[in-house]
């Protein structure tokens, strides 16, 4: 790693009250002015004030005492590397309060951060920018001088001067439009004075857009803005946040703290978490994920309002309590406003098992990562800080239990509300509220990286079960073995076949090993650790055990999230060599009659990664035969076409059922396919959309106004064999057709496609590194792109070639990913090594002996 710079943070002798700040845009020429008066307060004479400032220019800067004369600065002293100016007074600036003048221009720049232009298309066809804000981590430094750190809270009082048909918005509501007096075609908006918050909080929007509005049943007015002309598909995203208000008011026992939301659709935004696709919703034309999607999204943002903003982390190294907490309650939030969607059982396979998949390597890192440099923000905003740490905090809500729970959360928000907390605070409040060591095991959690895996035995003595269990570090490479093996503070529950929806028993495994008696367990019957899935752990049974579990997976008496769990820790015990992949194969044949979509999308997606890993084999067309006759009777039943009164779940799995067995070459399947894709374009019966990814092409995506449907169609273009073709795509994946942050989806969609997919695109990266790399500046996306394009080899010499192409071409944001997948690539060496004999041998006598 490269050596950490000292990183200082800014000085507190003077602090800020309230940001008086007007901006005025220019949206031909991309810059924009600057006007910031600042009540300040100073708290021990200096004659110099240091601010956080990032490309922007100081004209004049001065002070004035409270009551006393103006003093001009003299001098403007840019740190650039550090982000800083520091003003410089020819006299010291006395203790007390004084405002602090600063005249300054901006660039509105491409890069989506800061203060920035985003392009769209209006309805004459013509292209334009809007103007957009997205600060968070440390990028309110590029719109304004200020104090950006997020313990440094202050009001803000903000004023806009913008063309007159044009829609301005920012975090309160406006009080005051009046014409600009130096140009009829501006108008100056005034905006509410805000609550006590972080300058990363801070956002501003001017451009042309269509509203639907609603108010929540406790009087809060929500808005939902769209593109123009598609005011309509922001209704769904305005249903969910106006039923997600109220819910998370009662939650928290705390109200909301603003008097209105805005939810706005932005064309491009680099955290992902406004995207359009985010909000819009076609009603005729939207599959049932984005629906989802959407509804996931507005929880997490709103989440946000009390656990982020109203109480706010101390400093970055506390980030990942925010984003896992929201991550955490955005699906409680939507399990309470669509309880049919069963999205408990999709976070298992979202983001539980992909949390799971990441800690087990040996670069993987302990949630909370002490951050000094903001900088360093970047790299640890990865699933390790969102998906583990909404995992651990699922573990802890089920360990509190609700009530508690619920009880020091409040205790939490009323403490600390417009001020700011570090985990420690949290986990003070819940301990107290449920006289649980909460600190303790939870630090366990956080502070170490890693996972235990919990082995199990069992012996019966009469009428009793007798479970010795004890933890290890799970490694993706093996048990972790020697002496210094960490250990973890593990809360475990049981249940049995008698009522496999309830927990029987909970103990907390506080050491290496320990015997637990369950009482009153028939010989016959089974025991199942973990139910629900919700301790982050892996589980290695007892061959008896796992025997005895298996018709639990046949006749669907353990719960979906259940037998998605022990099929996902057999999955990755095999990968870690733990055991032999027969067994998960024959695992994998006892979800015959398995009907829930989120089982079948975790079995398939194990299933792509070994199909994946044996493309190096000459037995690959064994293991597709394996997923057409794991895939064919539930193919069957579904059918191509939706039945009345089928749920949101069925029309999922019957996209997902179809697109798996025509990628595993099902000749009825690829031909349904052709016929209706021929139909669909002729302009007969138009595709269903939770069909379309199955059987989608390029020339549809010209057509495709949704932006939904654009990524729908771009995620499968890849998903073609005939190498002229792959060369199409990828560079159809950089031309102007494409959005910049979706060209990542469709060079991953060529690499996950098959074997000469993974090779093209990786050559393809390779050759458009520096058009590549300058789009995405560092951002998540270029980790995303990397993955998606290296992952999948399993050749030696592959991880040597990666890791030497990314020592020559640098990119810093990403080195963890580069890191994570040699590993991965080293890994799948091993497995193959290790595994394909017998797999070829099991493939084979499947078929039983040649007719």
């Amino acid at each position: 790693m490269p050596e950490r710079r000292p990183f200082v943070r800014l000085p507190t002798d003077v602090y800020p009250v309230n940001y008086g700040l007007c901006l005025k845009p220019d949206l031909i020429d991309f810059t924009f002015e600057g006007k910031l008066e600042a009540l300040v307060e100073v708290t021990q004479a200096t004659n110099q004030i240091v601010m956080n400032c990032a490309d922007i220019d100081i004209i004049t800067a001065s002070f004035v005492p409270q009551g006393g004369e103006e003093i001009n600065a003299t001098g403007f002293n840019y740190q650039n590397e550090d982000e800083k100016v520091t003003l410089s007074f020819p006299s010291a600036l006395q203790k007390g309060s004084g405002t602090l003048k600063v005249d300054f221009v901006g660039e509105l720049n491409d890069k989506m951060k800061g203060f920035y232009r985003s392009k769209y298309t209006a309805a004459t066809g013509e292209s334009r920018y809007a103007a957009v804000t997205q600060f968070e981590a440390t990028d309110a430094r590029r719109a304004f001088p200020c104090w950006d750190e997020p313990a440094i809270k202050a009001t803000f009082d903000i004023a806009l001067i913008v063309p007159k048909d044009r829609v301005a918005l920012s975090n309160m509501n406006v009080i005051d439009r009046k014409p600009y007096p130096e140009d009829e075609n501006l108008v100056e908006m005034k905006f509410a004075t805000t609550p006590i918050m972080s300058t990363y909080l801070v956002a501003f929007v001017i451009g042309e857009y269509d509203f639907v509005e609603s108010q929540s049943s406790d009087g809060i007015t929500v808005r939902v803005y769209t593109p123009i002309g598609k005011a309509e598909q922001g209704k769904f995203a305005l249903e969910v946040a106006t039923k997600t208000l109220p819910f998370y008011k009662d939650y928290f026992n705390v109200p909301y703290p603003l008097p209105k939301i805005d939810l706005i659709a932005i064309a491009d935004f680099a955290a992902g978490e406004s995207l359009e696709t985010a909000l819009l919703i076609d009603p005729k034309n939207s599959c049932s994920s984005s629906r989802q999607w959407v509804a996931l999204v507005v929880g997490h943002e709103l989440a946000h309002q009390w656990f982020g903003n109203l109480v706010t982390m101390e400093w970055w190294t506390h980030l990942w309590l925010n984003e896992g907490f929201a991550s955490w309650i955005e699906y409680l939030c939507v399990d309470h406003c669509f309880p049919e969607y069963d999205i408990w059982t999709q976070f298992v396979s979202a983001d539980y098992t992909r949390a799971l998949e990441l800690d087990a390597l040996d670069s993987s890192h302990a949630i909370e990562v002490n951050v000094g440099h903001p900088s360093e923000v970047d790299e640890i905003f990865d699933a390790i800080s969102y998906s583990k740490g909404a995992s651990v905090i699922r573990m802890l809500h089920n360990y509190t239990g609700d009530e508690d729970f619920r009880k020091g959360m409040n205790a939490y928000l009323l403490k600390f509300q417009h001020k700011n907390a570090s985990t420690e605070d949290l986990w003070d409040c819940l301990e107290q509220a449920s006289g649980k060591p909460i600190a303790a095991v939870m630090s366990s959690w956080t502070k170490q990286m890693g996972f235990p895996i919990i082995e199990v035995e069992e012996e019966q003595q009469g009428d009793d079960r007798v479970l010795k269990i004890s933890q290890k570090k799970f490694c993706a490479s093996g048990p972790h073995s020697g002496e210094d093996c960490p250990s973890w503070m593990v809360p475990v529950s049981i249940c049995t076949s008698e009522d496999p929806k309830c927990t029987k028993l909970k103990v907390l495994l506080d050491r290496p090993e320990t015997s637990i008696t369950v009482s009153g367990v028939a010989p016959d019957q089974w025991v199942k650790v973990n139910p629900g899935t919700v301790g982050f752990y892996r589980i290695q049974y007892s061959t008896a055990m796992l025997e005895r579990l298996l018709p639990g997976v046949r006749d669907l008496s353990l719960q979906p999230v259940d037998r998605l769990g022990l099929q996902n820790d057999l999955f990755s015990l095999s990968r870690a060599g733990m055991i032999s992949t027969v067994e998960v194969l024959k695992l994998m044949e006892a979800f015959v009659n398995e009907p829930n979509y989120t089982v079948w999308s975790d079995l398939s997606c194990n299933l792509g990664v070994l199909s994946s890993l044996l493309s190096h084999t000459d037995f690959h067309e064994e293991i597709q035969e394996f997923i057409r006759d794991l895939f064919t009777p539930i193919g069957l039943e579904l059918g191509w076409d939706c039945k009345p009164g089928e749920g949101h779940l069925d029309a999922l799995l019957r996209s997902l059922v179809l697109g798996k067995l025509g990628k595993a070459g099902h000749k009825p399947t690829l031909e349904e396919a052709r016929r209706r894709f021929r139909d669909h374009v002729e302009g007969k019966p138009v595709l269903p959309a939770d069909l379309r990814s199955p059987v989608s092409q390029r020339n549809l995506h010209k057509q495709a106004d949704m932006q939904e449907e654009k990524n729908r169609i771009e995620r499968v273009l890849g998903a073609i064999s005939a190498p002229d073709l792959i060369q199409k795509v990828l560079s159809f994946a950089l031309s102007e057709e494409v959005r910049p942050q979706d060209t990542v989806s469709v060079i991953g969609g060529v690499a996950g496609s098959s074997k000469q997919g993974r090779k093209a695109a990786w050559k393809f990266v390779k050759d458009n590194w520096e058009e590549l790399y300058n789009r995405y500046q560092g951002g998540f996306l270029i980790s995303r792109l990397i993955k998606l394009t290296v992952d999948g080899f399993a050749v030696d010499k592959m991880a040597a070639e990666v890791k030497s192409f990314f020592e020559s071409h640098p990119a810093p944001s990403a080195e963890r990913t580069v890191q994570q997948c040699c590993e991965n690539i080293n890994l799948n060496v091993a497995w193959l090594k290790r595994d394909a004999d017998d797999i070829s041998q099991y493939l084979l006598q499947r078929r039983g002996p040649p007719v």
